[in-house]
């Protein structure tokens, strides 16, 4: 079930069909993150996650994916506002409509990475790895430039 979430001018929506893909694949394809995915992996990534896309009347500024089981896990990822649209407290917004959204209560585990924004994710109770020992990763940064160059061939 889609829903909504309203403040002033600006709506959060879990509709996919409301997404603009071109801004998704846009903004992300520029990103520290995900530069050079390709637009084939970000539909492929909506596909299989809960978005929410944020907007100012029809124009999407926002989004941010969750990856999750709705029962023990979730991976918030790829989450941004446009340059234009920052320090309007939307970001934070976007975080507490995620949080609060009922398929994702009684969870045992929230993740998230990020380089540039602890203070946003610190008010929301997030904090460094209280084990990172514990934690592993496979980590291919080349990946979207490989898939890129196949596409390409």
């Amino acid at each position: 079930m889609n829903r909504e979430w309203h403040r002033s001018d600006f709506t959060i929506s879990t509709d996919k069909t409301r997404l603009d893909i071109a801004t998704v694949h846009g903004y992300l394809a520029r990103s520290y993150w995900a530069e050079g995915i390709t637009v084939e992996v970000v539909l492929r990534s909506i596909e299989h996650s809960l978005v929410f896309g944020v907007y100012k009347g029809e124009r999407q500024i926002g989004f941010a994916r969750v990856i999750t089981d709705r029962a023990t896990y979730a991976y918030i990822g790829d989450v941004f506002v446009l340059e234009e649209f920052q320090g309007r407290g939307l970001g934070k917004w976007m975080m507490e409509v995620i949080l609060s959204h009922p398929d994702l209560q009684g969870l045992r585990r929230w993740a998230l990475a990020t380089r540039d924004a602890h203070g946003l994710y610190r008010q929301f109770g997030f904090a460094n790895l209280r084990r990172p020992e514990n934690h592993m990763e496979i980590h291919d940064p080349e990946v979207y430039k490989q898939q890129r160059e196949s596409i390409e061939e």
